[in-house]
């Protein structure tokens, strides 16, 4: 186990492959909260 394993995350950062141990982009499963809510315009009070 070291850099010449290709099963271990540090034997893919050795070889520069990816895979299970060391996927190659993280996938973001929760849209960002700032995109969906969206503030509504407030109307002015009367006197």
């Amino acid at each position: 186990m070291g850099r010449g394993d290709i099963k271990s995350k540090k034997g893919k950062i050795f070889a520069g492959s990816f895979g299970k141990k060391r996927p190659a982009k993280v996938t973001q499963s929760v849209a960002p909260v700032a995109a969906e809510k969206k503030a509504a315009p407030k109307k002015a009070a009367k006197k």
